[in-house]
């Protein structure tokens, strides 16, 4: 299956390129039988806020920027050839996926019993299957689409990612968005699209090339869609049975690991995977830095969101996300047209003023609020 259409990331819960849903994301983070914990945003005194903002931010910034750069560097790099893998290339993005999920069911069974004392989840774990399916289809897609189109322009396309949940939302939790939501879609939505037509294109370029460009495309679109309904989902699971962070990220996760192993025995991937990890162990490390990164950038988004909400921790990871660009640029030497800067900046402008456009509405709710 994923092999004829051949994921922070990690679950989508580790994904930090999430854009609508961010807002809601505080307001359930450790779930309502959690231990009580200290008001957003209001640490004893302004040094120690500042420390944790800087501690926030430098955390963040360099799990998912290693996370990034570990992540095309395994499904780019070409190393020792193998009888099964000839050509050098790392064989299974499924097999990333689960090398993903492992670590993180890992942590999330050691928060859950930490903080409940059981790994039992409110909600039946065949509930979260949809999500989890959706959810590896779009880790899959994210690494796939790494062997045909540049990291840059992952990074810009996953910004496109409103549209589709904003039309999951619409269709499965029946939300309405204001007319301002779609305008900004619309910019972001035609920044990528200049970003991709404006970069330099060989004249002898054949017809092949672009059709594994245009693959590539295909396994971006399946991942924005897939993250999309897996967030929606999430959502509609939280609205039934109120599970908090960590039992969500176990439950779907205990799904994840079921489908990624039962895709790599049915596409006999573990054999030409396992043979590559033996003739290079720097594919070994690879993995395992993605895995660990992906885990430590969730739990920073936790404690990000936990301690300075949702809009912080937006700034931040689209932070990230202009300087992973710049870094996957220089270290793998995409070329980026002037043409191409221009639609990067239509998009991180969009994304910006969403942001502060959030915040001011954030702002005038809370001054026209009566004060009981």
């Amino acid at each position: 299956m994923m092999k004829a259409m051949e994921i922070g990331s990690s679950t989508h819960m580790a994904s930090g390129d999430r854009d609508i849903e961010d807002q809601e994301a505080g307001k359930r983070l450790l779930g309502p039988n959690s231990p009580p914990t200290t008001a957003v945003g209001t640490p004893p005194d302004a040094k120690s806020q500042a420390a944790r903002m800087a501690f926030c931010f430098v955390g963040l910034q360099v799990s998912y920027l290693t996370w990034g750069v570990m992540q095309e560097r395994i499904m780019t790099t070409k190393m020792e050839p193998t009888p099964l893998v000839p050509d050098g290339m790392f064989p299974s993005a499924t097999f990333c996926v689960f090398s993903n999920r492992f670590f993180a069911i890992i942590v999330a069974a050691v928060m859950c019993l930490h903080l409940y004392g059981t790994v039992q989840t409110p909600a039946p774990l065949w509930y979260y299957t949809p999500c989890a399916l959706s959810n590896t289809l779009s880790s899959w897609g994210q690494y796939a689409a790494l062997k045909f189109v540049s990291f840059p322009m992952q990074v810009l396309f996953k910004s496109a990612k409103v549209i589709p949940v904003m039309l999951m939302g619409k269709f499965l939790n029946n939300q309405a968005y204001p007319w301002v939501d779609y305008l900004e879609a619309l910019v972001i939505t035609s920044g990528v699209a200049i970003f991709g037509l404006s970069k330099e294109r060989s004249p002898n370029a054949s017809a092949s090339e672009q059709q594994t460009e245009l693959f590539g495309l295909m396994c971006l679109t399946l991942y924005i869609s897939s993250d999309a309904f897996t967030s929606q989902w999430q959502d509609r699971i939280n609205k039934a049975y109120e599970t908090s962070t960590y039992q969500m990220m176990f439950g779907v996760n205990c799904s994840a690991i079921i489908l990624t192993v039962s895709a790599l025995v049915l596409q006999n991937e573990l054999p030409a995977v396992l043979e590559f990890l033996a003739a290079n162990p720097a594919a070994v490390w690879n993995n395992v830095v993605t895995a660990v990164t992906s885990a430590t950038g969730q739990m920073f988004i936790f404690y990000t969101i936990k301690n300075f909400g949702p809009v912080v921790f937006t700034i931040i990871m689209t932070t990230r996300q202009m300087i992973s660009m710049v870094m996957s640029t220089v270290m793998f030497g995409h070329h980026i047209t002037l043409g191409s800067w221009c639609g990067a900046a239509m998009v991180f402008g969009s994304i910006f003023y969403r942001i502060y456009r959030k915040k001011q509405e954030k702002k005038a709710r809370a001054k026209n609020t009566p004060k009981s």
